[in-house]
């Protein structure tokens, strides 16, 4: 589009709708703009057409300073990439800005100027506000007397008000604000406004003893303004369960103590009434133990009290857990089981052990007096194996192990 003039009536429709849509965008995206693209002006000021034969390009094609190839390399420049109304704004004002760079920049060598003041009407002039760029209100010190600002100055919004500087007051910001006293000049100049004693919103001067008149919350005696109690009167509003606290100028509102219904101060001694929980002793609510106090706080079977602030609670004892609201015994299994000899010593094994091997041998022994061959051969075999199995590591073992029921 920069460059395709065939397509004039339609450019000159196109830039009649751009002012119009662009009246509304905001003086400080234009100069922006303008600023980003007299950056990017200094930026190429030393570059060419680069390559090939450049003195012939620059005869054929115009200089480059003032060509097209220069104009987009600016362009492309002039908005950040996710600068909405910068880009948006670029979009609907290029027919401006090509008309500008290629038949206006001699005559009108600040864009800024031409541009956002002159063409799109989106700024004024330095003290010059509002649509139809009215002047300021100004005094012997500049703009709003050099002690505040114009409203809307330099743009086409505002009213033109003075904004006065922190301690300054009036059409021209020319009086002193409240709190604020003329201090005395050495010359004929006028003096500043000083700020008066804290509590002072008119003084003669920055001591305490010289105010004339306070600020809500402090009430004038002998020139001083002295602190209004706000909570030994009816001034002060506080809601239900909470007290006044008296502070320079106010008061504010503190929660009373829990053991407190409503209360005169901070503190368990300061309540009206004990909250439920707690009972008066002397001068102050303190914790009931229900737990002690009670014949039985806790009426659940296997239930312990736990005494807490202001109540108590109910819980399992030890080795009973709650299920279904009631307190049944943890039968979890702990550890692994014990066998049948688990807890008797080595020396009673040991014991056992004897005894066990001395039924056996009487009973083969029973059995080969009654002249049973079979049985006498097994008696002296048993015996035999039996003997020689005792003395070994794993016979011990494995009779250890039997005994003890594994």
């Amino acid at each position: 589009m920069w460059c395709d003039w065939s397509s004039l009536p339609l450019l000159v429709l196109v830039w009649e709708l751009s002012v119009v849509r662009v009246e509304t965008a905001p003086c400080q995206t234009c100069h922006k703009l303008t600023d980003s693209f007299i950056k990017g002006l200094e930026v190429t000021s030393s570059k060419n057409f680069g390559g090939g034969n450049t003195a012939w390009e620059e005869e054929k094609l115009a200089k480059y300073a003032r060509s097209e190839t220069r104009l987009l390399e600016i362009v492309e420049g002039a908005c950040e990439k996710t600068d909405f109304e910068c880009n948006q704004l670029l979009e609907q004002i290029e027919d401006q800005v090509e008309t500008w760079w290629f038949h206006r920049q001699q005559e009108a060598p600040d864009l800024f100027d031409w541009l956002c003041i002159e063409e799109l009407r989106l700024c004024c002039p330095p003290g010059r506000y509002g649509p139809q760029c009215k002047e300021c209100l100004s005094g012997p010190g500049g703009v709003c007397g050099g002690l505040g600002r114009c409203e809307g100055e330099g743009t086409r919004l505002g009213d033109g008000g003075c904004v006065c500087d922190p301690g300054y007051s009036g059409q021209l910001c020319q009086n002193c604000g409240d709190g604020y006293y003329r201090e005395k000049s050495s010359n004929h100049s006028t003096a500043a406004c000083a700020a008066c004693y804290h509590s002072c919103n008119k003084c003669l001067g920055p001591q305490d003893y010289k105010c004339l008149d306070c600020k809500p919350g402090w009430i004038l005696h002998d020139n001083k303004c002295i602190d209004t109690d706000e909570c030994g009167t009816e001034l002060a509003r506080c809601p239900t369960n909470t007290y006044c606290h008296n502070t320079d100028g106010s008061y504010e509102c503190r929660g009373c103590d829990q053991a407190c219904v409503g209360c005169m101060g901070s503190g368990p001694a300061r309540c009206k009434k004990c909250a439920r929980g707690y009972r008066l002793r002397g001068s102050k609510c303190i914790d009931i133990d229900e737990c002690s106090e009670r014949a039985i706080a806790c009426p659940g079977l296997n239930e312990a009290c736990t005494n807490e602030e202001g109540s108590f609670h109910c819980d399992c004892a030890q080795g009973f857990i709650r299920r279904d609201s009631i307190c049944v015994e943890n039968k979890l299994p702990t550890g692994p089981e014990k066998g049948l000899f688990d807890d008797m010593t080595e020396d009673e094994v040991l014991v056992l052990q004897q005894m066990f091997f001395g039924v056996v041998i009487c009973a083969l022994a029973t059995l080969a007096a009654k002249g049973d061959m079979v049985f006498t051969a097994i008696f002296i075999g048993g015996v035999a194996a039996m003997a020689g199995y005792w003395f070994t590591e794993k016979g011990d073992y494995m009779l250890d192990g039997f005994l003890k029921g594994r």
